[in-house]
C-alpha cells in the first residue's frame, strides 16, 4: 500500500508518508515542477521530521477534515504529535487557501530528539534551490520566485540538521511568494483551528448514504482537493508516473483535467450535495467551448489547470521513477487523442442544471447554446473511429463507449428540450438520437455489448450501459453478467471475482496485469441496477480492502498481494467509491 497521506487546500496538494515526511509537493500550481519529488526520486528533495532512535510511526486524519496527524515514538517511548494541513477557509467573503502548508510539532511524553531536514530542489533539474538565510526564516530561490520556510525553532539546527529536544511547540509554515508577517504561532495555531472548523463545517452539509459513511467522507474530502479552484478544473490526479505495473512504463502524468473524470466526479458531488464545483466546472468548460476554432471542431480530452493542452509529453530520464519505474513523464499525449465520448459527457455533466431548479440561474442562453453545440459534436462522432476511453496511441476504431455516450447525451438533450429549453435550435436531436441506438446494436454479440462492431471483446466500460439508463434491460443484464465473468482478474491461478480489468485485449504496452478500481465500483453500480443488490453489497465490501490505513484508494489495484498502484490518491476511485455506497444504501427513512 502507498504509505501516504494527502493534504490540501485547492490551490496546492501534498504527499506526507507514514513517518511525517512530505515527499510530493508542486508549486505553485499542482502541475507546476515539484520542489519536493523523493516520491519519484530519493534525490527528488524533501521536508521530513524525524526522531532519534525513531521507533514508531501511526497517522491518521482528524475526523471529517484534510488535516492529518503522525504521532512518532523513539525507544525510550517519548513521543510528539504532528500535525499538517494548507490552511483553507472562510475570510473577508471569500475562500482563504494561499499557497502555503504548516506543520505543528507538540510533545506528547517525555522529550524527544526531533532532526528536521527541508531541502527543496528547483525543479525537474534536481539541482538543490539555493538557500538565503533570514532572521526567522530561510529563503530558497526557485524558478525565479521564492519559497519560504518560517519557523521559530534555530535555524543553525534546522540548516545543520542537528536534533533538538521537543520541549514546546515548534511551527513551520513553507509559503510560497511571500512570508509571515505575524507571530508565527498565533497565525499557525489560528490557521489550524479555522481549517479545522471549515472542514468540519462542509462535511456537516454533506449529504452521506446509509451504508460506509465514514469511507464515504473521507472520499469526498479527497475528492474535493482534486478541484482547482483558481480556474474551476478538476485533476484525474496530484501526481505525476507512480507506475501501473513496477518496473514497467506505463506511468502517466495525471496532473490534468480529464473532461470526462469531469463529469463523473461532478456526478458525485451531486449526490454528496454539492454544487459549487458544478459552477466552477461550467465556467471552465464554456471558456474551452469558445475556443473551439472552425478549423478544430472538437474539444481536446484533456487539458491543463490553465486551460493549455499538456504537450509536448516528455520523459524525464534524470528521474530515478517510483521502485525503478521509467520513465517519469511530465505533460500527456492523450491531448493529441480524438476522444469522443468526451461530448456526451459534458451534456450528461451539465444536464442538472435544467433538470435540477436549484441550478435555475445557470440556465443562460450561453449555456444553452453550448448544449447545443455539445450535441452536435456528440452526433458527429458516432461510428466514428477514435482512441477510446482508455487512450489507445495506436489503431483507432470504433469503440462501443463513445457510441453509448452519445446516445446518453443526446437522450437527455431530446428531454430538455421537451421541458421547453433550447427552443431555438432546428438540429434533429431525435434523428441523431436514432442513429446513435443503432450504432450500439451492431456491436451486440450473442445477447451483450461488446466493444465495438469490429471488435467482440468485452470492456469494463460497458458497464456504464445500465446505469446511464439505456432502455434495452434484457441488454444490459447480459452484458453486465458477461463483463464480470469476462474481465475477473487473475493471478497465480487465483481467480478475485469483485476486482476486474478493464479489458483483456492487448494494447500499445501489452496485456494489462492490473486490476482498475473504479472498474469494480461500476461492477457495484450495475449490480444495483440490474437487480442484484447482494452481490453489488459484497463487491464492495471487497473494495475496501483496497484503501490505504487512511482510506485513500490508487488507481490499480493487486488483491492477491495487496498493493496499490497507479497514480494516487485517484478520483476516479473514489467518485467510485461514493457512488457505490449511494448505490447499495437503503433510504435513511429505514435506518431511522
Amino acid at each position: 500500500m502507498y504509505n501516504y497521506g494527502l493534504i490540501g487546500n485547492c490551490q496546492i496538494a501534498a504527499l506526507v508518508n507514514k513517518s511525517a515526511s512530505i515527499d510530493w509537493l508542486c508549486l505553485p500550481r499542482p502541475d507546476s515542477p515539484p520542489v519536493f519529488g523523493k516520491l519519484l526520486d530519493p534525490d527528488g528533495g524533501e521536508f521530513s521530521l524525524t526522531l532519534d532512535n525513531q521507533q514508531s510511526a501511526e497517522q491518521r486524519y482528524l475526523p471529517n477534515t484534510n488535516i492529518l496527524e503522525t504521532i512518532l515514538k523513539d525507544q525510550s517511548g517519548a513521543s510528539v504529535r504532528i500535525l499538517d494541513f494548507c490552511p483553507r477557509f472562510s475570510q473577508y467573503g471569500r475562500t482563504f487557501r494561499p499557497q502555503s502548508l504548516f506543520r505543528i510539532v507538540e510533545p506528547l511524553l517525555g522529550t524527544a530528539m526531533l532532526k528536521v531536514r527541508c531541502v527543496p530542489i528547483s525543479g525537474w533539474d534536481k539541482q538543490a534551490a539555493r538557500m538565503v538565510r533570514g532572521n526567522s526564516h530561510l529563503r530558497f530561490d526557485i524558478r525565479g520566485e521564492s519559497l519560504r520556510l518560517t519557523t521559530n525553532m534555530s535555524l543553525t539546527y534546522l540548516i545543520d540538521q542537528i536534533s533538538i529536544p521537543v520541549s514546546e511547540k515548534i511551527y513551520f509554515a513553507l509559503t510560497w511568494g511571500g512570508g509571515i508577517d505575524e507571530d508565527l504561532s498565533e497565525v499557525s495555531e489560528r490557521f489550524y483551528r479555522n481549517t479545522l472548523q471549515y472542514w468540519r463545517h462542509w462535511v456537516q452539509h454533506c449529504s452521506i448514504p446509509t451504508l460506509n459513511q465514514k469511507q464515504t467522507i473521507r472520499s469526498a474530502l479527497i475528492l474535493k482537493l482534486h478541484c482547482y479552484e483558481d480556474t474551476g478544473a478538476i485533476l484525474a490526479g496530484l501526481t505525476t508516473s507512480l507506475p501501473e505495473e513496477f518496473g514497467g512504463e506505463r506511468n502517466w502524468d495525471y496532473r490534468l483535467c480529464w473532461l470526462r473524470d469531469s463529469y463523473f466526479v461532478l456526478s458525485a458531488f451531486h449526490q454528496l450535495g454539492h454544487f459549487e464545483e458544478m459552477e466552477g466546472f461550467l465556467k471552465y468548460l464554456t471558456q474551452l467551448a469558445l475556443k473551439i476554432s472552425p478549423e478544430d471542431d472538437r474539444l481536446r480530452p484533456v487539458y491543463k489547470l490553465d486551460q493549455s493542452w499538456s504537450l509536448p509529453e516528455e520523459s524525464l530520464e534524470n528521474w530515478e521513477g517510483y521502485r525503478n519505474s521509467k520513465p517519469v513523464r511530465q505533460g500527456n499525449q492523450a491531448a493529441e487523442h480524438v476522444q469522443n465520448d468526451v461530448y456526451g459527457e459534458m451534456i450528461l455533466t451539465l444536464a442538472p442544471i435544467f433538470f435540477d431548479e436549484r441550478f435555475d440561474h445557470l440556465r443562460t442562453q450561453e449555456t444553452q447554446n453550448l448544449m447545443i453545440r455539445l450535441a452536435a459534436l456528440a452526433a458527429a462522432s458516432i461510428s466514428k473511429p477514435d482512441a477510446g476511453l482508455w487512450e489507445l496511441r495506436n489503431g483507432w476504431k470504433e469503440h462501443s463507449f463513445t457510441n453509448l455516450m452519445s446516445w446518453a447525451g443526446l437522450e437527455r438533450i431530446t428531454r430538455i428540450q421537451n421541458l421547453g429549453y433550447l427552443k431555438d435550435s432546428t438540429f434533429p436531436f431525435q434523428e441523431h438520437l436514432d442513429r446513435a441506438e443503432k450504432s450500439i446494436y451492431a456491436s451486440v454479440v450473442d445477447g451483450s455489448l461488446r466493444n465495438g462492431p469490429k471488435d467482440s471483446s468485452f470492456d469494463s466500460a460497458l458497464l456504464q450501459l445500465p446505469l446511464i439508463r439505456f432502455p434495452d434491460k434484457e441488454l444490459a443484464l447480459k452484458t453486465v453478467h458477461s463483463v464480470s465473468e469476462s474481465l475477473i482478474f487473475k493471478s497465480k491461478d487465483e481467480e478475485f471475482p469483485s476486482f476486474l480489468y478493464r479489458y483483456s485485449r492487448k494494447d500499445d504496452f501489452g496485456e494489462p496485469k492490473s486490476s482498475f478500481l473504479i472498474c469494480s465500483f461500476w461492477l457495484v453500480q450495475a449490480f444495483v441496477e440490474v437487480g442484484e443488490l447482494e452481490k453489488a453489497k459484497q463487491v464492495m465490501a471487497d473494495l475496501q480492502k483496497s484503501a490505504n490505513n487512511l482510506g485513500l484508494y490508487s488507481e490499480h489495484f493487486c488483491p492477491r498481494t495487496n498493493t496499490q498502484s497507479g497514480n494516487f490518491p485517484q478520483a476516479y476511485s473514489h467518485v467510485g467509491q461514493i457512488l457505490g455506497a449511494f448505490a447499495i444504501s437503503p433510504p435513511w427513512k429505514e435506518i431511522l
